[in-house]
């Protein structure tokens, strides 16, 4: 990358702005740029599009994404140690990096976005990365203000998400990605390849709005799912009882003694729904 576009190497730019990963930031800096390049181009065509990237850290992902074509970056970065390393990107692509210094979690993400195409694409800080994804699958107007996701999370949570029933992973996650995404598990990413290493691989997920997902009340599909899979080794007859038990089951025509993990999305609407 250092050749492609005539930015220092990430370890020399780390080490010159004394840029240690904290840990209670949920930081981990992905240092090989070979990767960084993968993950932007798992996001597909960049040009012409405005690309959200939550915790840039240093910039590695912010640099592949910008050589790829991207029309801007808006990049949302909390530890204000990063800045100075991401206004030297800034100054190599001259008005096509916006870098805001604030709480993803605190972020209007919609009232961001350019005229035409946005896509997401980050290595999310692991303690906020699910959160976040929740709040991009849920607004209640739909389809989203987003054309594409290409995030980077803990395997372990890549596989809730790209789940379906009867898959051991299959949740609350799983359940809310399915009904408005479809998902994939694009390819793992090794602990070495951070730095510092985490004691767990991770993995790049692609979602893409569903147009036309089954009609449903994101409130009551909160409901079902916390409910449902809140008790999720008993039957669904006790584990939903706090929303109307077998009376709801009856009326959403499931069989009271299956258990959550047996449900389908379209079942999990038809629940809501009666709910």
């Amino acid at each position: 990358m250092a050749a492609l576009d005539g930015l220092p190497p990430l370890r020399d730019v780390i080490q010159r702005h004394g840029l240690d990963a904290k840990k209670a930031l949920g930081q981990n800096f992905l240092l090989d740029l070979n990767l960084t390049q993968k993950i932007a181009r798992t996001a597909g065509s960049l040009e012409g599009v405005t690309v959200i990237e939550v915790g840039p850290g240093p910039g590695g992902l912010t640099r592949a994404i910008l050589a790829l074509g991207a029309k801007k970056v808006i990049a949302i970065e909390r530890d204000a140690r990063c800045l100075p390393a991401l206004a030297e990107i800034g100054a190599h692509y001259p008005d096509r990096l916006q870098v805001i210094e604030g709480d993803a979690l605190k972020t209007s993400f919609e009232t961001l976005a350019d005229d035409g195409p946005v896509k997401i694409i980050a290595n999310l800080p692991y303690n906020v990365g699910t959160q976040l994804l929740v709040n991009w699958l849920l607004p209640e107007r739909w389809p989203p203000f987003w054309q594409s996701l290409t995030l980077m999370f803990q395997r372990e949570v890549g596989l809730r998400i790209v789940a379906d029933a009867d898959d051991d992973h299959y949740g609350r996650l799983g359940v809310l990605c399915g009904w408005r995404t479809t998902a994939r598990m694009a390819f793992d990413v090794p602990p070495q390849a951070f730095t510092p290493p985490p004691k767990v691989t991770s993995s790049v997920v692609h979602l893409e709005p569903v147009e036309n997902p089954i009609p449903c009340s994101v409130s009551a599909l909160e409901k079902v799912t916390h409910a449902a899979f809140g008790q999720r080794r008993k039957m669904l007859r006790q584990s939903v009882k706090p929303l109307g038990g077998e009376a709801l089951l009856a009326k959403a025509d499931i069989d009271p003694q299956r258990r959550a993990e047996t449900l389908s999305v379209e079942e999990f609407c038809r629940l809501a729904n009666c709910l």
